[in-house]
């Protein structure tokens, strides 16, 4: 064994620090991890690439998004073109808005509120294929998509911090 090889082995766990404490995933187990997030989310600005296509087209994006945000805060601004239907009714009225063989992309106000994450489990429960979107609403306007709001459409200059500067995406 090799000086180095030694002092390494004979270095406290606290020594590696927090990051890596737990170390790493195998390869294997990471990729899957991965390849099932991808499956279970999008974020806002796959979405709204999809829609302006869709849009610039004339086609379909091949999904509905859902805003599972109450009444006063879908009247506060909301995407254009999504479906209401907040949280606590989508056991009920799911099937009168949405049609199982179209994907539906859920969300809410933003990272901080789970009630996108409640209203994809409902909506899975009740048999429909369901992505969150990341960010919510407050990302969707961060990053300076136009919305509609009970006075009318709405947009917003991107926030820097959120947004590339200058570029259509951010290149990844």
């Amino acid at each position: 064994m090799t000086q180095r090889t030694s002092q390494l082995s004979a270095t406290p766990a606290t020594a590696v620090g927090p990051v890596l404490r737990v170390p790493p995933a195998a390869p294997a187990d990471a990729a899957a991890y991965f390849a099932a997030s991808l499956a279970f989310h999008t974020d806002v600005s796959d979405v709204a690439a999809a829609l302006e296509a869709a849009r610039a087209t004339g086609g379909d994006p091949g999904f509905v998004v859902l805003d599972s945000r109450s009444t006063e805060s879908w009247d506060q601004g909301h995407i254009p073109g999504a479906v209401h239907l907040p949280t606590a009714r989508v056991h009920e009225l799911a099937a009168e808005f949405l049609d199982r063989d179209v994907p539906v992309v859920v969300h809410c106000w933003g990272p901080a509120c789970n009630g996108a994450t409640r209203a994809a489990l409902a909506l899975a429960g009740l048999g429909y294929r369901v992505k969150e979107m990341l960010g919510g609403m407050e990302y969707w306007i961060r990053e300076g998509f136009a919305y509609e709001t009970a006075d009318g459409p709405a947009r917003r200059t991107a926030d820097p911090l959120t947004a590339p500067v200058g570029a259509d995406d951010c290149g990844c």
